[in-house]
């Protein structure tokens, strides 16, 4: 049986409520269990790491395992190597049975209100069985909410093949001919070159990117843009200003994309101005014509279940310092250049998920 905490004259079930149990979830989770806080994660997936699994097959992370690690346990294997999508998976359960985290699986979180007690501050929790009540909460579901597809995805016929990288697999899914990649970042550009083993490839780019190597002189390109600052320099900063305002750049593939454009095999464009049946128009006038497309478009924020006045602005976008809201006991947590570079890498969450803890343990406090 729960023991409730009693705040003013409401009752509540937890300290802290964190929604979300990916990486950021789990960082903060393994901070509040250090210091002793009654919570619980809300995973709406059936099992930890569910959403690295669904990634498409070759999926490789661009950050070595050194560069991985969660607070308080490291991520295993050949520290200088790259891990795949399912060892992620496999690090972030093993990382939650480690520290017996209490994770709650399966549950969706619906809706997310104040409560309506003003001498008893507090959120309620909606999922589709219960109300849970806590005085803080956490939303550390990440950035990739709904995938975005252009509009104009709309004007192929229909015996073109399109998948969204989110729920992209393998070559398996396309048909034979040509396919068109929308979407230059590094998923775009990892699944293009995979793809020109079997079909000729159209690689649409929005805007020039800058190919960074993954090593230099034995080390891995990390290393010196830690050294440099420019991982942890701050969104504020100067640095932080003119790293956030450049294209992310690619790490890896220089090599093997200009063989491929040498050998015809890819052929990169411009962005995709237009689809007209099998025809794509790019913006500097020339056409492909192709029997796939798969758009790297990346994702849209969606938070329509967050029912608490003034933590999203017009555009649905979280309203936020450093991951706190304006509203005393709601913080976000997993958000790209929450406060830096690394906020968005696997091993930056840990320190954003610290400077929250400390946070939300004077919010308790007080």
């Amino acid at each position: 049986m729960k023991t409730k905490k009693k705040v003013g004259t409401l009752m509540h079930d937890y300290d802290v409520i964190v929604i979300g149990g990916g990486q950021a979830g789990l960082s903060i989770g393994y901070y509040l269990q250090q210091r002793g806080h009654r919570f619980v994660i809300l995973e709406k997936s059936e099992r930890v790491g569910t959403s690295w699994r669904e990634r498409y097959d070759s999926l490789v992370l661009f950050t070595p395992r050194s560069f991985n690690d969660l607070p308080g346990l490291p991520f295993p294997g050949q520290r200088s190597g790259l891990p795949d999508k399912n060892e992620v998976a496999h690090y972030l359960e093993l990382y939650a049975h480690h520290f017996q985290l209490p994770i709650e699986l399966g549950v969706e979180v619906i809706r997310l209100e104040e409560t309506d007690s003003p001498g008893s501050p507090g959120f309620r929790v909606h999922t589709q069985e219960r109300i849970l009540l806590a005085r803080s909460v956490v939303i550390a579901t990440g950035p990739f909410h709904e995938p975005y597809w252009p509009d104009l995805h709309k004007n192929a016929d229909k015996d073109v093949v399109q998948w969204h990288t989110a729920t992209y697999r393998n070559e398996q899914q396309l048909s034979d001919g040509p396919v068109l990649v929308v979407g230059g970042g590094n998923s775009g550009v990892q699944i293009a070159i995979e793809l020109t083993g079997k079909h000729p490839v159209f690689l649409s780019m929005g805007q020039s990117r800058t190919f960074l190597p993954l090593t230099i002189l034995g080390k891995t390109i990390f290393t010196y843009m830690r050294k440099l600052g420019i991982l942890t320099a701050p969104v504020s900063s100067w640095l932080g200003k003119l790293y956030h305002s450049l294209p992310d750049p690619i790490f890896g593939y220089r090599k093997e994309l200009q063989k491929l454009l040498r050998t015809g095999k890819l052929t990169l464009s411009s962005r995709t101005v237009s689809l007209s049946g099998h025809v794509a128009t790019f913006a500097d006038g020339r056409t492909a014509t192709v029997s796939n497309i798969i758009w790297a478009t990346g994702y849209r924020l969606r938070y329509k279940w967050v029912e608490v006045p003034g933590i999203l602005d017009d555009q649905g976008r979280p309203v936020h310092n450093r991951g706190i809201s304006p509203t005393p006991g709601i913080f976000f947590l997993g958000l790209p250049w929450q406060y830096n570079r690394q906020s968005a890498l696997l091993g930056g969450a840990g320190h954003d998920a610290h400077f929250l803890v400390n946070e939300i343990t004077d919010l308790l406090r007080s």
